[in-house]
This record gives C-alpha cells, structure tokens and sequence, in this order.
C-alpha cells in the first residue's frame, strides 16, 4: 500500500509538514466503475472551470471599473489641458502683436505655425511608434500550439 500512515476505517493520516497529523477520509470507489470515475473527474473539472472564469469575470469587472474612472479623470485632464493650451495661444498671440508691433493677425499665424510644427512631430513619432506594434500575442500563440502538440502526445 502506498499510504504512508494508513488506519484501519479507511482514511488516510497525513503528515502536514509540522508536528501535527490530520486525517482524511478518502470515499469508498470499491464499487465504482472507471467510467463513472472518469465521468465525475471530467464533472468536477468543468465545475472547476466554470467557477474559476466567474472568479476571473468578477476581478476583472471590479479592474474595468477602475479603470474606467481613471480614464475619466484623464479625459477631463485632457480638456482642461486643451484649454490651457487655447487660452495660453491667444494671450501668446497677443504679446507677439503687441511686442513685435504687428497686426493681431500676425501674432496668431506665427502661433498657428508653432502648433503645427509641433502637431508634424507628434504625428510623426507616433506613426514611429504605431509601426513598431505587433497586434498578434505571439508568446500566447506559441503557448497555444505547445499546449495542443502536448495534448496530442499525451492522448497517444
């Protein structure tokens, strides 16, 4: 018998590590057959399963939710931002007109000018960055095929 501490009533003493010993009472399959074994190992992992995608849909609904109210706040940072840019070109505009002794017109096309250089290099950075993304999980799919190349042997 492979039991380490077996008992006469059928349950096994464990050895949890410490000095302490717990028993558990394994359930009787003497009359069981390994198709219904199999069937109730199959049904214990599909309730397993199901349970662990519950678990994993509540934290990530709870993680959206988060994150959703932190991408609000950012979104009203953004608008605030974009109206400190508004007002902090026109009062620039105005102090070009006013300094350089140009028409109020002058002082606004060299701020437009100055927005879109700024405007080309953002774009540009970004198309950079947009290039460099690779939108297929590689190491998920690698881990995919590996898991379906070991499920094929181990059926064999």
């Amino acid at each position: 018998m492979n039991d380490p501490y077996p008992t006469d009533s059928g349950s096994v003493r464990l050895n949890t590590g410490g000095s302490e010993m717990r028993t558990e009472t394994r359930p009787d399959v003497s009359d069981t057959s390994v198709g219904q074994l199999i069937g109730e190992v199959a049904s214990d992992l599909s309730t397993l399963m199901r349970k662990e995608i519950e678990l994993a849909k509540a934290e990530m609904t709870t993680e959206a939710k988060k994150a959703g109210k932190g991408a609000g706040m950012l979104g009203g940072a953004g608008y605030a931002g974009h109206m400190v840019a508004l007002f902090v070109s026109l009062a620039l505009a105005w102090a070009i007109a006013d300094l350089a002794d140009f028409s109020l017109g002058w002082g606004f096309l060299i701020v437009g000018v100055i927005w879109a250089i700024v405007a080309g290099v953002l774009y540009s950075k970004g198309r950079a960055a947009l290039k460099t993304v690779n939108p297929k999980p590689e190491q998920t799919v690698d881990t995919l095929k590996e898991d379906v190349q070991w499920a094929k042997n181990r059926t064999r």
